[in-house]
Order: structure tokens, then sequence, then C-alpha cells
């Protein structure tokens, strides 16, 4: 397998959808995760990420337009202890309590399945990170249908310890735009990761597509001590 640019693989990509990275910073001394969204109607581009706790949640950006919630208001960060859970959707709440009763990350989203949004059926992608007593290690997970039918949901979970310094992982919800939009096929791509925060904030940011992103969230974990810097970008102001 060979490293790709995650600069490459988002500017093109007109439409990744949703997005998660998860890595180790260029330095060594980081757990970095990046969270964005992405939308092609009105709805799910009237949208913003705000601070809620430890984690984010989304919030219209204008109520009055708000028509249909249930897809696309959700918290896509959680913490739990020394985890820190990112994911596409509702299913973060129902990480957090079944880790929160013992369960794995696995276990826990053994309740869920892809979005009920046909004829898309939108991937659930989710990702774990757990930086305990100066050791990082982390998960990603997608929940998928069987190449459309909605009969069938694939379960595939990735886990990755002690990642190398400058190395991430990169899923997302489609291949690209489409209608139906194809999901996301294969293991979660191998990716660069390069400089601080706000050079890897503004690199993510600069180059998904202008017209369909919406949001982005950014949060470097110091590995050492668990103190974190979290970085927002709305495309609505």
């Amino acid at each position: 397998m060979k490293m790709q640019s995650l600069a490459q693989e988002l500017s093109q990509n007109a439409y990744p959808g949703r997005g998660i990275v998860i890595g180790t910073s260029q330095d060594g001394t980081k757990a970095v995760t990046a969270y964005f969204i992405m939308g092609r109607s009105e709805n799910s581009r009237n949208r913003v990420f705000v601070e809620e706790g430890e984690g984010i949640r989304t919030q219209a950006f204008d109520p009055s337009k708000l028509t249909d919630p249930s897809l696309i208001i959700y918290a896509p960060v959680r913490v739990l202890d020394k985890k820190t859970i990112v994911t596409n959707g509702d299913q973060t709440d129902t990480i957090y309590d079944g880790m929160k009763q013992g369960q794995t990350f696995e276990e826990s989203l053994r309740c869920r399945e892809f979005e009920p949004d046909a004829p898309n059926y939108t991937p659930r992608i989710s990702g774990l990170m757990e930086v305990k007593r100066g050791t990082f290690q982390y998960a990603m997970s997608i929940l998928k249908s069987n190449n459309g039918n909605p009969d069938s949901c694939n379960r595939y979970t990735f886990t990755y310890e002690n990642a190398p310094a400058g190395e991430g992982h990169f899923i997302h919800t489609y291949m690209c735009d489409g209608n139906p939009l194809p999901s996301f096929e294969g293991e979660p791509t191998w990716v660069g990761i390069e400089g601080d925060i706000d050079t890897f904030t503004d690199m993510v940011w600069t180059n998904l597509n202008p017209d369909n992103k919406v949001s982005l969230f950014v949060r470097y974990i110091d590995i050492a001590t668990g103190l974190y810097e979290t970085r927002i970008v709305n495309k609505n102001k």
C-alpha cells in the first residue's frame, strides 16, 4: 500500500460527503483527528459546528430554513474518560452509551446500521481515539449496505496501534458525487499528517470542494498529557 496525500484525496473528490481523519502528528507528540461535513441540498448546507462540553454538535445556521433535522443534527464528537469518539451521525451517542456500560467500540455499534436515506443508504462511519499513559491507539468503523442492498448490512472495524509519526487514516461516506451516491469502498486510506494544528486545519479546509464544504472540526491531543487544542471552521458565518 502506498501512502496517499490527504490534500490530493480531498481536492480530487468533489463530494466525499462526510469524512474522518485520525492519526499522529508529524512530530509524534499529538493524536490528530479531523471531521468534516459537506452538503448538496439547502437543508444539508444550513449547518454549523458548535462546541458542546468537550465535544461538538451540529446546529442549524438559520433555524427558519431547517426542514428535516433527523440525519443532520447530531453530536459528531463526544469524550468519555480518555476516549474521543468521532462519527458522522447520532451513533456517537450509541458508542458513548455502550462503552460507558462496558461494551467495546465494535459491540456498541451492533445495534446500528447504515442511514435510512434510500437510495443512497449512506454509510455510518465512526472513529475512536484513546490517549492513555503516554500511548495512542485508534479504531475506525464503517457500516454500509451490501452493495446498495438495504436488506443486508456489512460491518467493518479497523484498529491501529502505535501509529508512526506523521501517519494516519482517512475514511469518508462516498466515493464521489453521483445519483445515487456511491458508498465508500475498501479500507481507510493511509495518508500523511503534516504540520501543526493550524497548518493542518488550513490544508483540509482549503482542499475541500468550495461549493459543497460546510464545516470542519480538528483536534490535536497531546499524547503525554491528554491536553488538547481544537479548531472549528464554518462556511456559514
